[in-house]
C-alpha cells in the first residue's frame, strides 16, 4: 500500500507539474535468461510485473528518460544500468555498463559496476579483469561514497568506490579459489573501510579465506575487533557470523529455525555452511550448499559461492 501511494504521487507530480505522459508500467520487460551458473544449469529470473515491482519499474522508467535526455552524462549511464539491474536484467546492465566504459575509459566505477554483474552472471574472470583495472584507475584518488539504489532505513550510504572494487574484486577470487589473491583484495577492503558495516562484512570474507588457509591464528585475529555493541545499519547478517564465530551466538538464532525451515539468508546459510566445512564437519556443509541452491536467490552472494564449491566437488 505504501508502495503504491508513493507511486501514484510520483505519477501526480510528472502529469500535475510536467505535462508528461503516463508511463506505461506493462511494457517494461526483461531478458529472463541470465546465463548459465557454476552447476551447469540456466540463470533465469522472473519476468517483472507491476504488482510486485512497480516502485523499481518508475524508478527505471525516471532513469531511462534521463539517459535519453542525455546519454553523455557518465551518471546517467550509471543509473540507467543499475536500475536495469535491479530489475534482473543483469546482461542489459552489462551492455549499459560497456557503453559507458567506452565512452568514459577512465572512470573506474563502470568497471566496478560491470565487474559486480559479471559475478552475477557467472562470468568470473571477466570480472577479475574488469576489477583489476578498476583498482589501477583509482591508485592514489580521493575515495568517494556510492549513493544507494536501494537506500538502508537511516538512508545513510555506507559503502565507497574502493572499498566496492577491492571487496569485489576479493569476492571474485574468492570465487575461483584463489585465496591468495582473495585474501589481498580483501585487506586492502578492509584499509579503506570507514564504518562498522563494511568492516563486519569484509572481516567476514577475510576470517572464511583464512580458515580455509589453515591460518587459524590469523584467522582469529580478524575477530578481535568485533563487538555486540558496534553501529551496524544494514550488514546485521555478517556481523552475527563474526559473533557465531566467536562462539557468542548459536547456529540456531542465526538460521532463525521455525518448524525445521530456515529463514535466514543465503550469506548467513553459506558462512554457517563454510564453518562446518573448515571444522571437519564437512557433509554437514555440503547438505547445506545444496539446501542453499535448492531454496535460495541465484543472485545472492553466499549461494554463488555454495555454487563454486559445488561445482568444484563435482
Amino acid at each position: 500500500m505504501i508502495k503504491l501511494i508513493k507511486i501514484n504521487f510520483l505519477l501526480f507530480i510528472c502529469l500535475t507539474f510536467f505535462g508528461c505522459k503516463k508511463p506505461n508500467l506493462n511494457e517494461v520487460k526483461i531478458n529472463t535468461s541470465q546465463g548459465m551458473s557454476l552447476l551447469n544449469t540456466p540463470l533465469i529470473r522472473r519476468q517483472v510485473n507491476v504488482t510486485q515491482d512497480s516502485l523499481q519499474i518508475v524508478k527505471y522508467l525516471d532513469a531511462l528518460k534521463e539517459y535519453e535526455n542525455n546519454d553523455k552524462w557518465a551518471d546517467n549511464i550509471i543509473w540507467l544500468g543499475r536500475r536495469i539491474a535491479y530489475l534482473g536484467d543483469y546482461k542489459r546492465a552489462i551492455e549499459i555498463y560497456t557503453e559507458g566504459i567506452n565512452k568514459f575509459p577512465e572512470d573506474a566505477r563502470f568497471l566496478r559496476h560491470r565487474g559486480h554483474r559479471y559475478i552475477s552472471t557467472r562470468q568470473i574472470d571477466n570480472a577479475i579483469a574488469d576489477f583489476k583495472k578498476a583498482t589501477t584507475l583509482i591508485k592514489n584518488t580521493e575515495d568517494v561514497i556510492e549513493p544507494d539504489g536501494n537506500p538502508n532505513k537511516l538512508n545513510q550510504p555506507i559503502s565507497s568506490l574502493h572499498t566496492n572494487i577491492y571487496y569485489h574484486l576479493g569476492l571474485a577470487y574468492y570465487l575461483k579459489n584463489d585465496l591468495k589473491n582473495a585474501l589481498k583484495a580483501f585487506t586492502n577492503s578492509l584499509e579503506a573501510s570507514k564504518n562498522d558495516d563494511v568492516q563486519v562484512a569484509t572481516r567476514h570474507w577475510l576470517y572464511m579465506i583464512l580458515q580455509r588457509m589453515n591460518l587459524k591464528d590469523e584467522a582469529t585475529s580478524i575477530l578481535n575487533p568485533v563487538t555486540k555493541d558496534m553501529n551496524i545499519i544494514e550488514n546485521t547478517a555478517y556481523h552475527d557470523l563474526l559473533l557465531f564465530y566467536k562462539g557468542e551466538r548459536t547456529e540456531s538464532d542465526l538460521l532463525k529455525l521455525e518448524n525445521g525451515l530456515v529463514g535466514a539468508s543465503e550469506s548467513t546459510q553459506y558462512g554457517i555452511a563454510n564453518w562446518h566445512f573448515y571444522n571437519g564437519n564437512e557433509d554437514r556443509a555440503i547438505n547445506m550448499f545444496k539446501n542453499i541452491i535448492k531454496n535460495g536467490n541465484w543472485s545472492g552472494f553466499g549461494y554463488i559461492a555454495a555454487e563454486a564449491d559445488l561445482s568444484r566437488m563435482q
